[in-house]
């Protein structure tokens, strides 16, 4: 992974990077492996993993179809 440090700005360097790692999962992947994980407890997470994401899918369809309204998208100050 590279991020470009421009104008020797080093803080928005390393915010870039942090938000590479971020998408990528990496933040994720460190904390599940601080600590061992039974295959069982293991399984039972990946199961439920598969099944909100099934359902974020299908909800996400549903409000392209237009069966569910849309999100409301949220105001940010200063912008």
């Amino acid at each position: 992974m590279k991020v470009d440090v421009r104008d020797n700005n080093v803080e928005q360097a390393l915010r870039a990077l942090k938000k590479k790692l971020q998408r990528e999962g990496v933040f994720r992947e460190m904390k599940e492996r601080r600590a061992y994980e039974k295959p069982s407890e293991r399984r039972v997470r990946e199961k439920q993993d598969a099944i909100r994401r099934t359902r974020k899918a299908a909800r996400k369809q549903a409000q392209r179809e237009g069966l569910l309204p849309a999100p409301k998208k949220a105001v940010r100050p200063g912008r």
